[in-house]
C-alpha cells in the first residue's frame, strides 16, 4: 500500500492541523490543566454569521451564498450537537456506543437503534486529538442516520489534551499499521452479523480527513468524506479511487488554502472520479463544536450536504 504522508506531506499535514492550538488558546476556557473532557467539550466561538456562510463547488472567488439546509437530520440537529460540547464544568453526556477490539487496536461502535443487516457503514477517523468524546459524538451521530459507524483509535488508546502532545502523536503514526487498522476497520463492516454492510463509506477531519482520502485510495470505498484534509493533486494517484468523494473545505484555512482544494478539484476531474467539492467562508476546523473556529451556519451547511451525499451514495445495493 502507498505510504500516507512523505515527510513534506507531514510537514504541511502538522501545519495544518497546528492551527487547532490557535483554536483552543483563543478559546476563553482553555487552560493548560484542563481534564481530556473538559477540552474536547468546549464551548466553540462562531467566526462567521448566517449570511456569510457561503459553499459552492466552485472556486473560492465564486463561491455563492449557502441556500437552506436540503435536508433535515433524522436524529441529531446542528444545535443539538453544538451542545454536546458545551460543558465547561462537566464530563460529555455518555457515548450510546461502545468500544470494541479492532486486531490489537480498539474503536467505537455505534449502531443505529434496533439495526438488523444490512446496514450501510461509515468508517470515522479522528482528529489530530484522537479518538475523544467528539468522534463517538460524530459516531453516534451517524448511528441516529442510520449508519453503523465505527470510529478508529490510530492513537494506541492515547488521547492528547494539549497541542504538543497531539503534535507528537500524529507524528508518530505508523503509516503501514494505520492502513491495516483501517483495512480491519473497513472489513468489520462488512463481515460482522450485526451489519453485513454492502455499501461502505470513509469519513475523517483534519488528520481524519487525510486518512479518510487514503483508505478510498488503498480500499474500494463507495463513498469518501473529507473535511478540511491533507490532499493528493495527482491525477494518477487519484485514479485509484472507485467510489464518489465529497470534500468540505474553509476558504480561510490557512493550513489548506484553496489554491490546494484548487489543485484537488483539478486531479479529480482529470482523474475522471465522481466528487462534490465544496467550500464555505470559514476557518479550519470550522465542524468542530471544541473549536474556537466553530462556524454553526456553516457546519449545519455542511452536514446537509455530506447527509445527501451519503444517502445517495449508500442506499441501497446501487
Amino acid at each position: 500500500m502507498r505510504a500516507y504522508l512523505p515527510t513534506l506531506g507531514l510537514a504541511l499535514a502538522v501545519h495544518g492541523c497546528a492551527q487547532m492550538q490557535k483554536d483552543l488558546e483563543a478559546s476563553s476556557n482553555y487552560s493548560a490543566g484542563q481534564t481530556q473532557s473538559a477540552v474536547d467539550e468546549q464551548t466553540g466561538h462562531k467566526t462567521t454569521s448566517v449570511a456569510n456562510s457561503k459553499a459552492a463547488s466552485q472556486p473560492a472567488d465564486k463561491a455563492t451564498p449557502k441556500v437552506a439546509a436540503k435536508t433535515k437530520p433524522l436524529g441529531v440537529s446542528e444545535a443539538d450537537f453544538q451542545a454536546l460540547h458545551q460543558h465547561k464544568d462537566k464530563a460529555a453526556p455518555a457515548a450510546k456506543g461502545q468500544m470494541i477490539t479492532l486486531g490489537d487496536s480498539q474503536a467505537y461502535l455505534s449502531l443505529p437503534p434496533g439495526a438488523k443487516a444490512s446496514v450501510p457503514g461509515v468508517v470515522l477517523i479522528h482528529e489530530w486529538w484522537g479518538l475523544n468524546s467528539h468522534i463517538k459524538h460524530w459516531a453516534d451521530r451517524l448511528a441516529a442516520e442510520g449508519y453503523a459507524a465505527i470510529a478508529v483509535d490510530l492513537y494506541g488508546g492515547k488521547v492528547a489534551t494539549e497541542s504538543k502532545e497531539a503534535m507528537a502523536l500524529m507524528k508518530a503514526v505508523d503509516p503501514a499499521k494505520a492502513q491495516a487498522t483501517l483495512a480491519m476497520a473497513f472489513g468489520f463492516l462488512a463481515e460482522d452479523p450485526r451489519i453485513q454492510a454492502k455499501r461502505r463509506a470513509s469519513m475523517g477531519w483534519c488528520f481524519g480527513g487525510g486518512w479518510s482520502l487514503q483508505l478510498a485510495l488503498a480500499q474500494p470505498v463507495d463513498a469518501a468524506v473529507i473535511y478540511y484534509g491533507r490532499l493528493v493533486t495527482d491525477a494518477a494517484e487519484l485514479k485509484k479511487i472507485r467510489g464518489k468523494v465529497i470534500g468540505v473545505f474553509g476558504n480561510r484555512d490557512e493550513g489548506i488554502p484553496p489554491a490546494d482544494v484548487d489543485a484537488f478539484e483539478k486531479g479529480l476531474k482529470e482523474a475522471g472520479v465522481r466528487a462534490q467539492v465544496l467550500r464555505f467562508d470559514a476557518d479550519h476546523a470550522f465542524a468542530n463544536p471544541s473549536s474556537a473556529r466553530y462556524d454553526k451556519a456553516s457546519a449545519e451547511a455542511a452536514w446537509a450536504e455530506v447527509q445527501d451525499f451519503l444517502r445517495s451514495e449508500l442506499a441501497g445495493d446501487k
